[in-house]
């Protein structure tokens, strides 16, 4: 609890690599591979950003990343938040995800800056702004929830 403010102070138990790790391990489809498609890249207290690297396989026509895509991006961006902040906990699913495109995005790397909005016991809140790599533009907006599994 911050003495300032009052309000919780989200504190990471897990840094990039090990999620990275743990992501390879327990999500291979989007996670694994030599470069993986999807990575975490920074963790920090209440924070994450994840990173897709967006090639032909994500693409449309007009060379523009796929909104599944990019709701992967957002969606994988909560489960990092999660992880990192919870621990090895692969159970943690998606209860709600809603997402707003808000301009094109071109192939190459596409950032998601994830923010923890509420953390208890049984679910996590966030948000995810969704930034072009070429451009800096932000390119869609995603707010969701995670169940958390109770603890045995």
């Amino acid at each position: 609890m911050d003495a300032r403010s009052g309000r919780r102070v989200f504190q990471p138990i897990m840094d990039a690599e090990e999620v990275n790790l743990y992501l390879r391990e327990v999500f291979p489809q989007a996670c694994g591979g030599e470069i993986p498609d999807y990575r975490a890249l920074d963790i920090s207290a209440g924070r994450c950003t994840v990173r897709l690297e967006a090639g032909f396989k994500h693409l449309r026509p007009g060379d523009t990343v796929s909104g599944p895509s990019l709701f992967a991006l957002a969606d994988i961006g909560g489960y990092v938040c999660a992880l990192s902040h919870i621990g090895r906990k692969a159970l943690a699913v998606t209860t709600n995800l809603n997402i707003n495109f808000m301009r094109k995005a071109d192939a190459g790397t596409v950032d998601g800056h994830c923010r923890i909005l509420k953390l208890g016991r049984r679910l996590m809140v966030f948000e995810a702004e969704l930034v072009a790599g070429s451009s800096g533009d932000t390119v869609a907006h995603a707010t969701g929830t995670y169940s958390i599994p109770p603890s045995p």
